[in-house]
């Protein structure tokens, strides 16, 4: 199964993500914006942080969490690429990230993420898999 695929929207990047449980959904969502960001394979998980966030239903709980993984490249400067969802509810979400900070002679930037918004957010649960549609402004 993928992690995701980018779809065109106007202006900004559509992306589904697809996983076999929440957890996983929040995983890959997660490693779907650093790898759109960002060469994956040239960052090394040597700085881990604790990730707690809040919503009202999984659209905004999914929204609130990737924004504040982008934060932690925008306010902070961290490339992450390993992503794990500790505890998760439609109101509460406990994980962990690691990667390592910004460096431009070992890293280049592909797609530059401005900010994720909640326009089409959506996350749905089949009988199969889970499944969450998200826009990035880039």
């Amino acid at each position: 199964m993928h992690r995701y695929r980018l779809f065109d929207h106007t202006a900004d990047l559509g992306v589904e993500v697809y996983g076999k449980t929440v957890n996983e959904l929040f995983a890959n969502a997660a490693f779907a914006v650093f790898d759109i960001l960002a060469d994956l394979k040239h960052i090394s998980p040597t700085v881990e942080r604790k990730i707690v966030v809040d919503g009202d239903g999984w659209e905004d709980l999914l929204v609130n969490y990737l924004r504040e993984i982008l934060y932690l490249y925008n306010g902070e400067g961290l490339l992450l690429k390993e992503f794990s969802i500790i505890d998760i509810d439609p109101r509460h979400l406990e994980g962990k990230v690691s990667g390592e900070p910004f460096d431009p002679s070992r890293h280049r930037i592909n797609t530059e993420i401005k900010a994720v918004t909640y326009h089409q957010a959506a996350v749905r649960e089949t009988p199969k898999e889970w499944t969450a549609r998200v826009i990035f402004d880039v």
